[in-house]
């Protein structure tokens, strides 16, 4: 699969599309087997314990995908998740930031299905695992 946007497009594009969110996201990584991203950890991320919230690994999975997606169809803010399933599978490590893996595994006209591992910055063992399948809008 070809990229069509890099890193520093995908980045621009969060910050113009999403400036809600894009501060605490940073797409590191773009080519043609995988996206990485990083989530920047802050107090707003973290649940009592000082682990990261669920909502927010979430979060970043479904960026991640987005981001791999875009990356290859370009600058199409509406496509939308159709479906996601994700595996909580480690506490992840205080004090450091996640990092997402994501890979498209298939890339259709109106349908995309990708992958993504979330692992602390640094670690060896993913700390979840998330299927998501996106709903791409037909071309005008």
């Amino acid at each position: 699969m070809d990229i069509v946007m890099d890193a520093d497009a995908l980045n621009e594009f969060l910050s113009s599309e999403f400036p809600q969110v894009a501060a605490e996201y940073r797409v590191e990584r773009v080519d043609r087997s995988r996206l990485m991203v990083r989530l920047k950890v802050g107090e707003a991320h973290l649940r009592p314990g000082g682990t990261v919230s669920g909502p927010s690994i979430f979060a970043l999975a479904d960026l991640a995908v987005y981001c791999a997606i875009l990356a290859r169809i370009g600058p199409v803010a509406l496509a939308v998740t159709t479906n996601a399933s994700i595996d909580f599978m480690r506490k992840p490590e205080a004090g450091k930031d996640l990092i997402a893996e994501c890979r498209v595994l298939k890339l259709g006209r109106v349908l995309a299905v990708a992958e993504a591992l979330i692992y602390s910055k640094g670690g060896a063992e993913p700390v979840a695992r998330c299927s998501m399948t996106y709903s791409i809008p037909p071309k005008r």
